[in-house]
């Protein structure tokens, strides 16, 4: 008998930010708010709020697809889910979330979760649109974790390397540009917290 082979759901996250099918496994979770109906995505966001959240947390189980409630969403790395435009959530990942409201304040008096939530969405979202923004920032400014559009196609930034993104993982390997400017997708805010020392978690295929 032919073992019939289910199909991916679309609940993986790019680091553009597109919520698409694909079979890879996540390290992380997170959300957007409800983006579903039945097992269909319908919204790219419901909510300003975009978190990334352990796939476990005391016990709790996060079903998927319930009528009304959060939908699940998962990112191959902690790098991606920040080039897509989340944070760590305030919640199951306390420590995350202070380190990183502590990072980007540089000394400062941190933001209140309204405030960054509101900042990080500027930074990821063209003013009166749905469409994805890219920021110019020179190469010599890009820390390990960061990602940028190269030709088109998402890459990782790690130390003198750009490692492409793909479906299946992490892929091509070239060397980065040294002078010039990047198409950074990261929210700057998120490349602050990175510059000051955060320490993002990327997958190991990307060594």
């Amino acid at each position: 008998m032919t073992r019939q082979v289910t199909p991916p759901h679309r609940n993986r996250v790019t680091p553009t930010g597109e919520i698409v099918a694909i079979a890879q496994r996540g390290a992380w979770t997170g959300n957007r708010g409800n983006l579903h109906r039945g097992t269909e995505i319908v919204r790219a966001w419901a909510s300003p709020h975009w978190l990334t959240c352990t796939l476990e947390w005391k016990g709790i189980r996060r079903e998927q697809w319930v009528p009304g409630r959060l939908t699940w969403l998962y990112f191959h790395d902690e790098a991606v889910s920040f080039a897509a435009g989340h944070r760590p959530c305030a919640y199951c990942r306390r420590a995350a979330y202070n380190a990183y409201r502590t990072a980007l304040a540089d000394g400062g008096p941190p933001l209140l979760q309204p405030e960054l939530d509101r900042r990080l969405h500027a930074e990821r979202v063209l003013v009166g649109t749905r469409r994805r923004r890219t920021h110019r920032v020179s190469w010599a400014e890009l820390p390990d974790g960061a990602f940028v559009l190269d030709a088109g196609v998402p890459a990782l930034v790690r130390g003198r390397a750009l490692i492409s993104w793909t479906p299946a993982g992490y892929g091509a390997r070239r060397r980065r540009l040294r002078g010039g400017e990047a198409e950074l997708l990261t929210p700057p805010a998120t490349l602050a917290v990175l510059r000051a020392g955060y320490p993002v978690q990327i997958d190991s295929s990307s060594e």
